[in-house]
């Protein structure tokens, strides 16, 4: 499929900043929290907000050349993973993840995908959109994959760094995806999900990046770090503007 193309300078991205102040604002929309800057939906990691996702959604809220409007619901309304079950390396952390992340636990993405759907029909109804994309981030890219099915509000979806990558669900996506892994993620997992995708995609594996460089473990103050967090939302800013 032929892709418009786009110059450098159109795909560029404001300046980040290890000290940052967000430039958005916390509102209610379908009676959740949000963070909106100035539609693209982004689903955060277990842990929600961090400085790090706030300055991301203003990087994609303020590319050079573009703008738009993005919300972060706060889907799971202060019911947050411990970072101290991470990893999961004893019996005891597997069983409160288990049911953090069960049918029955605020970490149910099937469940999660329902809120997110309804957050959907709420900027519907309070926004003049043409067209609506969403990001994931660890956990939220599981609710990308399932929310970008058929009959699908989005135009087009992005994981980053994802978990519970199953090759099951890339068959069903029916919009453009972009898929942005760290060194953490299974190589062969992400390159066999890449392969299952039938729509137009971007996979990238950052080989020296953490799990989460895009989120809460971006150490911004590293300057490997600082480069490989704004590679990647240039990255992310520059296959929206191919695809809404």
């Amino acid at each position: 499929m032929a892709q418009q193309a786009h110059s450098e300078a159109c795909c560029t991205i404001p300046p980040v900043s290890a000290e940052y102040t967000e430039k958005g604002e916390f509102i209610e929309l379908n009676g959740l929290k949000t963070y909106a800057s100035t539609v693209i939906i982004l689903i955060y990691d277990v842990f929600g907000f961090s400085p790090q996702i706030l300055q991301g959604a203003d990087l994609l809220a303020h590319p050079s050349k573009h703008s738009y409007r993005v919300l972060i619901p706060d889907f799971l309304a202060g019911n947050l993973a411990n970072p101290a079950w991470f990893p999961p390396d004893t019996p005891e952390k597997r069983k409160l993840m288990g049911g953090y992340f069960g049918p029955q636990g605020p970490g149910n993405a099937p469940k999660m995908l329902t809120q997110l759907l309804g957050a959907v029909d709420a900027v519907k109804k309070s926004d003049t959109m043409k067209k609506l994309g969403v990001v994931g981030y660890c956990w939220g890219a599981k609710i990308v994959s399932l929310s970008c099915a058929a009959d699908t509000p989005f135009a087009a979806g992005v994981e980053l760094h994802p978990s519970g990558l199953d090759t099951a669900d890339a068959p069903g996506i029916t919009v453009p995806l972009c898929m942005l892994a760290s060194k953490d993620e299974e190589a062969e997992a992400v390159k066999a999900f890449g392969d299952a995708l039938t729509v137009p995609k971007l996979v990238e594996r950052y080989e020296e990046a953490p799990h989460g460089w895009m989120t809460s473990r971006g150490d911004l103050k590293d300057p490997k770090g600082k480069a490989d967090y704004e590679k990647g939302y240039a990255t992310v800013v520059k296959f929206f503007h191919e695809h809404l």
